[in-house]
């Protein structure tokens, strides 16, 4: 009695067609790379700023924080927190998740939770410069920069990407590929 060959067995695999040469399963293994990958860079940055924001407390001028900076740093505390945490999280959606044939939901959650923790550190890193330059400067400095910083991120980090992102778009569906 002959079996069958585990390549035998397994349903073909469909092709994704986006110029790569890739199985719908390598490609969602290689956006779960990138998800990695991403939080990677992420999470160091993340983990600093959050201890940073700890070490604050225990400065000596810390108590000289009037009532506004120390709900804005309790409030950076808490947000650095839980961005450091949703930083950790799709590591341990994937842990419990692996080997139940999820791995499209697996992506799709690490990329929210992904998107979650860029808008944490954003937010972080707008409140920080906002409470800093509060602290140091005064209550309009610590504004303005906030002010900058958020100009920043969202040009540089929102902006720039949704216009090139568009732009190629448009010129794909204009120019498409011949092969």
């Amino acid at each position: 009695m002959a079996t069958d060959s585990p390549s035998e067995r397994k349903p073909p695999m469909k092709r994704v067609l986006d110029g790569r040469n890739e199985t719908e399963s390598e490609r969602l293994d290689r956006n779960w790379s990138d998800v990695l990958q991403e939080l990677r860079v992420l999470q160091a940055g993340t983990q600093i700023l959050t201890a940073f924001l700890l070490a604050i407390a225990f400065q000596p001028r810390f108590g000289e924080l009037d009532d506004y900076q120390l709900v804005l740093y309790l409030t950076l505390v808490s947000v650095a927190i839980t961005t450091t945490v949703l930083s950790l999280l799709p590591v341990s959606a994937h842990r419990i998740m692996f080997r139940h044939l999820v791995k499209e939901a697996t992506v799709r959650i690490g990329d929210r939770m992904l998107r979650a923790v860029v808008v944490g550190v954003s937010l972080s890193m707008v409140g920080t410069a906002m409470l800093i330059f509060d602290f140091v400067v005064g209550r309009e400095a610590g504004v303005l920069a906030a002010v900058a910083v958020a100009v920043v991120v969202l040009a540089l980090g929102f902006l720039v990407p949704l216009v090139v992102r568009n732009t190629v778009s448009k010129l794909e569906s204009e120019n498409p590929r011949k092969g």
